[in-house]
């Protein structure tokens, strides 16, 4: 199961947010297109913030589907930056950042608390879902394994919009996420592209990202 991961993860992200560095830049563009840094910290602090009322919600009466089916149907990937999927994900960043760097990094302090108690009671196979993308259903494993790429992600560009070295995340949590990724763009590009691209410079493709 992968809850100690996501709660590893989370507390790299934690400290993160509240480097002084990005609470002097909260109104300044950040390294995506269309998302201010503060935006951008409140889209991280939602992987997190997220799963205390998912845990506590009713659970779905739907079987989970797989971690790639899930991928296949969300509507974020390949939509363009105005799409409406966009735009309420930026908007859902900027809500989350509305009181400020300090009252958001107290509330995910509070949650990841909370979910240190909590998560590693859960069985990983009790399906959750999250409203938000759609009426399908996913493991609890599952679903740790989509934030943790989401954390890794996100982390990386608010540390980049900032000026700060990418935050290092444990051995198995990269491992994770790369794990996702690679799947995700074997997924897009073809088995024989990434295997390229990852063993010989001389035939590698231009592109073998997952999304």
């Amino acid at each position: 199961m992968h809850s100690e991961d996501f709660l590893s993860a989370a507390r790299v992200c934690a400290r993160l947010l509240r480097n002084p560095r990005v609470a002097a830049e909260w109104a300044e563009p950040s390294a995506l297109r269309e998302f201010s840094v503060g935006g951008l910290a409140g889209h991280l602090a939602f992987q997190i913030l997220a799963l205390p009322a998912i845990l506590e919600a009713p659970l779905p009466p739907e079987p989970a589907i797989g971690l790639l089916d899930h991928y296949s149907r969300v509507e974020w990937i390949g939509a363009d930056l105005d799409a409406d999927i966009n735009v309420r994900i930026r908007a859902g960043g900027d809500e989350a950042a509305a009181d400020g760097p300090k009252a958001l990094a107290d509330r995910v302090d509070a949650a990841i608390t909370g979910l240190a108690a909590t998560l590693p009671t859960e069985s990983t196979e009790r399906p959750v879902r999250i409203p938000f993308w759609g009426p399908w259903s996913l493991t609890l494993d599952d679903l740790l394994v989509t934030r943790l790429m989401e954390l890794a992600v996100h982390a990386d560009d608010l540390a980049v919009s900032v000026g700060l070295p990418t935050p290092r995340f444990g051995e198995s949590i990269v491992d994770t996420v790369l794990g996702l990724l690679t799947r995700l763009s074997a997924r897009r590009h073809g088995a024989v592209a990434v295997m390229r691209a990852l063993s010989r410079a001389e035939r590698a493709p231009k592109k073998i990202n997952a999304f």
